[in-house]
């Protein structure tokens, strides 16, 4: 759910990427960091244990546009990537407007993707959400990988509802912006419908 700011005339939102562990999700946010204007970000924070190395969230404010007069604020996190940290990972998403799904392209990662796509659906739920209906775009990561699975094979299996899908080398920063691109796009949309 987006946060109004009306003294600084903002409206916070909050992308969440999700995915597997070791799919990512991580270098994506690294990669936007790195290349975003240091004037409109805020800092990189890492939240990391001896057993994964991103356990709560990275966060970064990036300014994308303005709704009716507002700028528009986003607020960008990762979750775990494993399961065990499932607590972790729906507290990252309460309060989300948008989710990234990040699918790691290797043939030995697809139960895993399929898991994660499972607990995202059953994670939003818990938090009033329907993944249905939330803006959401799926990522292909890992594509320059030999044992990377065909894209029309990813797609048959994790296409949920028709998203944009993006194939992407998240460490190269390829299809990196396309996705947080179609992504806010769908979250302003949904913001100006409101």
């Amino acid at each position: 759910m987006s946060f109004i700011n009306y003294a600084a005339r903002e409206i916070n939102v909050k992308i969440v990427f999700y995915g597997p562990g070791l799919g990512g999700k991580t270098t994506n946010l690294q990669y936007i960091y790195e290349r975003s204007n240091p004037h409109q970000k805020g800092k990189l924070i890492s939240l990391a244990t001896e057993t994964d190395r991103t356990l709560f969230f990275d966060f970064l404010p990036l300014d994308l546009g303005s709704v009716r007069g507002f700028k528009t604020r986003f607020h960008l996190y990762t979750v775990p990537g494993q399961v065990f940290y499932d607590a972790s990972r729906k507290l990252i998403l309460k309060g989300v407007d948008g989710v990234i799904f990040v699918a790691d392209s290797q043939e030995a990662r697809m139960d895993a993707n399929v898991e994660s796509l499972r607990n995202l659906e059953l994670n939003l739920k818990e938090n009033g959400f329907d993944l249905k209906t939330i803006p959401y775009v799926l990522q292909f990561n890992k594509r320059d990988l030999p044992t990377a699975v065909a894209v029309d094979t990813l797609y048959r299996v994790l296409n949920y509802k028709g998203e944009p899908t993006f194939e992407a080398v998240a460490v190269r920063g390829m299809g990196v912006f396309e996705t947080l691109k179609a992504a806010a796009k769908q979250v302003l949309y949904d913001l100006k419908r409101r």
